[in-house]
């Protein structure tokens, strides 16, 4: 069977390498899924600045949350007599308290051009690196500073000169004192003050990073080290742990370990999309070209082979051809991941800090996808063509009638229950952007059942749509209309592949739209503020909220903070959000509605909650709340207010929750004009008072906005691409198989054009053709859309209809529209070069 099929295919390739590109196109996106999800998994990132510490003592960033683990979004402190315990420790020779704080330095001789952004440290870190002084010498005093390399030359300073640095909530003049290099890079400046200028700005202990000493081992030394840490943090609300090699890089980048799940699940779910739908495609491919080869395999039942060996010489190719696909897609497939890696750093969805890595476990995935693809695809194809008896197939060796069989009706109805009781979930069940968890598979379950009842829903609509189209048409359409009757079977193997990029992108592009459009108006409606206050360091001094107050033109100003946290029966283990507002101008600058309390009582150690999350709970009752720090504290409900069901999020006074963040301060000022103060004298006002705050900014309500959203437009952007490599993909589908369809007609087109018809005329009756195929192939994949988005418009916006722009869905359909016509008329055209009698001898 074997040396049958190498025959076969030598004179077969121009049909199989349709099958060809479909299994190469789907080995790369396998890989490259699977280079993402093993890289997401290992989650490596080697040490930058702590490559010199051999060990680091850190606080412990994993919160267990009954059956899952969440991650701490802000860093636990460590008590500051834990360097003394871990100095005292066998086999230390150093070990260095660190302290870590973003920084911005403001201006030298010239503004900045590309530099880096900066974290600032106490002098006694330099050494962990290590950082060499090339120029100058080390910090001595409280107005000295020592700057890496890269940022020096940015701002064009030199040892001697003056610099301004903002950092925790104050901005000031320094003397640049140093200019120090490492060996290795660093992709984030540094800025040094002294150790006793850094604890004063920031008192907290980020992490110890330790030394072992000559001809110790390092394993050795941090299992003593963890006991060590063990005992002494074992009644801390956040333990601390010991941590060595790549995982000391999560310690200097800690949105590594916070977007390490978003990476595994966005690469699993799109790789098991990937393969799913490269089943389809190739499953549809072969079904062509079996169709194309029935007159041979009509001749090759006549002669005495049995089903069982057509069904093996259909896989001995498929699997053949496989071999080939693999070898292509194994060398593409790493590049395309890389490539791809690189978008999602630069987009912040990953950490820059984080490794690629594909080793041998992407290449066993993507020869296991390969392979399940090659046998369902071949047997999926040929199964309906090579049962037929020999009279049976000399009967339909032209044009092919029957496709409902028992086995695929009930598979399409499976399919459709399980998309009806998804779409039933999200409705009633979830509200939020947790809906789109059901809401995505249930567009793939109702793509699936309208592809296995393809052949009947294509002759359906083309009946439906017959009138319309010779109405307008004329005789071109009618003919068209009764060739698409005619091959209807063989219409559907063109019409499912436009169905499914429909309805993948029109579904998934809207779901994303729907859910940043619904997180945006979800934060908005709690705001009310015109402006608001920023710093280049990201925090901001308590004391000049007064100064804001006092500006002209200000009815109110409070600070405001953002957080994450976790509360007894209000979200899920991934937290709420927090947001710390200032009780005295918070009711001016946000639009709380309590239903409950009063938000002037949001002082001391209190919270706000939705009413509806609350859990019974009301005005007065005390919940625990766990920061994102880890530290867990009892607060007294002061308010209870109207919430947006699906957007949880809980208020606390701003200087509660900013001693429970990295920085420790307000991280921004919320603004509210007084009654007929425009925007633009608002902030004209603001930046005179500012003007003696350097390092400050006024940004105006939709900056804020989008700044929150941040997160959600990423993801979205992160999705957009995913989504186009796979619509992408399928349109190379739709592409494959109307030129199979079309290239294979070539006896037909000789015969009209002996029975008179001209050239124009067949292409136009081809047009017409692809046009209906465009127009069933769209109203099917809107329809399955439509499953996915109005449950999850449902419950994510409160509407019946997904939000996003019109252009979206115009733009899909352009698409569909415009691949099926190219992939009609090009191949139509060529088969029309060939004179009228040699083509009406070729073969169907």
């Amino acid at each position: 069977m074997w040396a049958m099929a190498i025959r076969t295919l030598r004179h077969r390739t121009a049909a199989l390498s349709a099958t060809f590109l479909a299994l190469v196109l789907g080995t790369v996106i396998v890989m490259t899924c699977g280079g993402l999800l093993e890289t997401g998994i290992r989650n490596n990132a080697p040490a930058q600045r702590l490559a010199g510490a051999d060990l680091v003592v850190t606080g412990d960033r994993d919160l267990p949350r009954g059956d899952e683990t969440a991650v701490l979004p802000e860093r636990p402190a460590l008590d500051d007599s834990l360097t003394a315990a871990v100095r005292n420790v066998p086999g230390v020779e150093r070990a260095v308290p660190e302290r870590v704080f973003e920084a911005a330095v403001l201006g030298g001789r010239s503004q900045p051009g590309s530099a880096p952004d900066a974290q600032a440290h106490g002098w006694s870190s330099a050494a962990v690196t290590p950082y060499e002084l090339t120029e100058g010498r080390a910090p001595a005093g409280p107005r000295d500073v020592v700057l890496d390399e890269a940022t020096a030359r940015a701002y064009g300073v030199r040892p001697g000169d003056e610099v301004r640095v903002a950092a925790q909530g104050s901005a000031g003049a320094y003397r640049l004192t140093g200019v120090v290099r490492t060996a290795h890079a660093v992709d984030r400046g540094a800025v040094f003050f002294t150790d006793d200028r850094a604890r004063a700005l920031s008192p907290a202990l980020a992490d110890i990073a330790v030394t072992a000493a000559a001809g110790t081992d390092h394993g050795e030394l941090k299992d003593r080290l963890g006991e060590v840490v063990a005992d002494r943090t074992a009644k801390a609300q956040t333990p601390a742990k010991v941590v060595s090699g790549d995982d000391r890089g999560a310690v200097e980048y800690p949105e590594v370990l916070t977007r390490k799940e978003d990476l595994i699940a966005l690469a699993g779910a799109f790789g098991g999309m990937a393969t799913l739908v490269a089943v389809f495609v190739v499953s549809g491919t072969v079904a062509l070209s079996v169709e194309r080869r029935r007159r041979e395999f009509a001749l090759l039942r006549t002669v005495g082979a049995t089903p069982r060996q057509l069904r093996r010489l259909l896989l001995a190719e498929t699997l053949m051809v496989a071999l080939v696909a693999g070898a292509a897609g194994w060398f593409a497939g790493p590049p395309a991941g890389e490539r791809l890696f690189e978008e999602f750093t630069g987009s912040g969805m990953v950490s820059e800090a984080v490794a690629y890595e594909q080793g041998w476990i992407p290449a066993v995935a993507a020869a296991g996808a390969l392979l399940l693809t090659s046998l369902l695809g071949g047997f999926l194809g040929g199964r309906r063509g090579v049962k037929v008896t020999a009279v049976e197939a000399m009967a339909e060796s032209t044009v092919r009638t029957r496709w409902a069989t028992p086995t695929r009706m009930v598979a399409a109805l499976l399919f459709l229950a399980g998309a009806v009781a998804l779409a039933i979930l999200t409705w009633v069940l979830f509200d939020g952007p947790i809906a789109a968890s059901t809401a995505g598979p249930t567009v793939l379950c109702t793509a699936i059942a309208l592809a296995l009842l393809g052949p009947g829903l294509t002759k359906l609509c083309t009946v439906l749509i017959s009138g319309p189209v010779k109405a307008v048409t004329g005789a071109s359409g009618e003919l068209a209309v009764v060739t698409a009757r005619a091959r209807a079977v063989r219409m559907a193997g063109v019409v499912t592949p436009v169905m499914l990029a429909v309805a993948m992108a029109t579904a998934n592009l809207y779901l994303q739209t729907t859910q940043t459009d619904a997180s945006r108006e979800a934060y908005a409606q709690n705001l009310r503020a015109d402006a608001v206050v920023e710093s280049a360091s990201g925090t901001l001094d308590p004391a000049l909220t007064a100064d804001v107050r006092a500006t002209e033109g200000v009815a109110a100003a409070g600070a405001y903070v953002t957080s994450t946290g976790w509360i007894d029966g209000i979200g899920d283990e991934d937290g709420v959000p927090l947001q710390g507002i200032d009780a005295r101008g918070a009711a001016r600058t946000t639009a709380l509605d309590p239903v409950g309390g009063e938000v002037a009582d949001l002082t001391g150690r209190t919270i706000a909650l939705p009413a509806g999350a609350a859990d019974g709970r009301s005005v007065g009752d005390t919940v625990e709340v766990r920061f994102g720090d880890g530290a867990a504290a009892d607060l007294r409900i002061a308010v209870l207010f109207e919430g947006r069901a699906g957007y949880d999020t809980a208020f606390v006074p701003a200087d509660l929750l900013a001693g429970h963040t990295d920085g420790a301060l307000p991280q921004q000022i919320l603004v509210r004009a007084e009654d007929g103060t425009g925007a633009a004298a608002l902030t004209a006002n603001l930046e005179k008072t500012l003007a003696d705050h350097p390092g400050t900014a006024v940004a105006d309500r939709d900056d804020l906005i989008e700044a929150n959203i941040k997160d959600t437009e990423t993801q979205a952007w992160v999705n957009y691409l995913m989504v186009g490599m796979i619509v992408a993909y399928t349109a190379i589908s739709v592409v494959n198989n109307l030129v199979l369809s079309v290239s294979g007609r070539r006896r037909e087109f000789g015969l009209q054009r002996l029975a008179g018809a001209t050239r124009r005329q067949v292409l136009r009756m081809l047009t017409i053709e692809a046009l209906i195929v465009a127009g069933i192939g769209v109203a099917l994949g809107t329809a399955a859309a439509a499953t996915a988005l109005v449950p999850f418009s449902h419950a994510a916006a409160d509407s019946m209809l997904p939000s996003g722009p019109l252009s979206i869905y115009a733009a899909v359909v352009a698409g569909a529209v415009a691949l099926a016509l190219t992939a009609t008329l090009v191949p139509g055209w060529a088969a029309l070069r060939a004179r009228p009698a040699e083509a009406a001898l070729a073969e169907e």
